[in-house]
């Protein structure tokens, strides 16, 4: 059927952006998308444990010498002051606060190194939309790269974040702008350094901006749904109702980077076509047309 749609669409003037988004689903399905999104969600999942404790301690430090901190990360995660997810947000932060202490440098760094999982995750799932090889362990190498480029990034937007609030209601476009930009920038710095691929920064700007698109759409939508839902399944299921949350979200943030990377490729292709290489597989004895390779290298039929 969506053979027959794009055959349809390529048919007629105008509908150019049907093919391609055609395309685009096609290549994900040919390469299990869905799969590859799944590695990441788990591998974030995962990752959030040792990055949380990280972030843990750096929260315990910040909250120790800003008495208003915890109001203002309740108010900005849009949640009641008055709900029981708001006492569980302030003991953790003061539970942070007391154990900030004992948090070192090196010891930072050790649980950020074992964090990697997600950063590596969305490594596999770039290299292998893109049909490539990881680089082994100099993987991790690049993304610390990346984290490091991240943070600069990240200290930007809460900076545009914060100026944002004292713009008149007229410019707020101004902050949005600002917003989407650093995103685009995020992602094409991620695509640049996590794929093991030297393709030029111009051939990664349509993932990078269908991936902006999509987190901005996402912030959207979770600054409304997220409050909600995390205030209504931490009453039906208590903590662990955190837990449902933050997979949902995972799940829909694993699928936008795979479909922005296949975006990537599929507009690569357009313009550089493709190439057919051999592939290795095992041979099967009820296969009698392909050429049987044994370990010494000698041929069979």
């Amino acid at each position: 059927m969506i053979e027959g749609i794009r055959s349809w669409a390529a048919r007629h003037r105008g509908f150019g952006w049907l093919v391609f988004l055609l395309d685009v689903q096609a290549r994900f399905s040919d390469l299990q998308g869905g799969f590859l999104a799944a590695a990441v969600t788990l591998m974030a999942f995962l990752s959030l444990f040792p990055l949380l404790v990280s972030a843990v301690a750096v929260v315990g430090f910040v909250a120790e010498g800003s008495p208003d901190f915890t109001p203002r990360v309740i108010d900005a995660l849009g949640i009641p002051e008055d709900g029981t997810v708001a006492e569980q947000i302030e003991q953790a932060i003061t539970t942070a606060g007391d154990s900030a202490r004992a948090a070192s440098v090196v010891g930072i760094l050790g649980l950020l190194w074992s964090g990697l999982g997600l950063v590596m995750a969305l490594q596999r799932a770039i290299n292998s939309v893109w049909q490539v090889t990881g680089r082994g362990w100099r993987d991790r190498l690049a993304g610390l790269a990346w984290l490091a480029g991240a943070a600069v990034i990240f200290a930007a937007s809460f900076g545009a974040t914060a100026a944002g609030g004292y713009l008149p209601g007229a410019l707020a476009w101004v902050s949005l702008a600002v917003s989407a930009t650093l995103l685009f920038l995020l992602w094409l710095w991620a695509f640049r350094a996590l794929g093991n691929l030297d393709v030029g920064w111009r051939a990664l700007v349509p993932g990078a901006a269908a991936a902006a698109v999509g987190m901005l759409a996402l912030e959207a939508i979770g600054s409304i749904y997220v409050p909600r839902a995390v205030a209504s399944a931490s009453a039906l299921y208590g903590s662990i109702g955190l837990v449902f949350a933050a997979l949902a979200w995972l799940f829909v943030f694993g699928r936008l980077i795979v479909y922005a990377t296949v975006v990537n490729v599929v507009v690569w292709e357009r313009r550089h076509g493709t190439v057919v290489v051999p592939l290795e597989a095992p041979w099967l004895p009820d296969d009698g047309h392909a050429e049987h390779v044994t370990r010494t290298g000698t041929v069979a039929r």
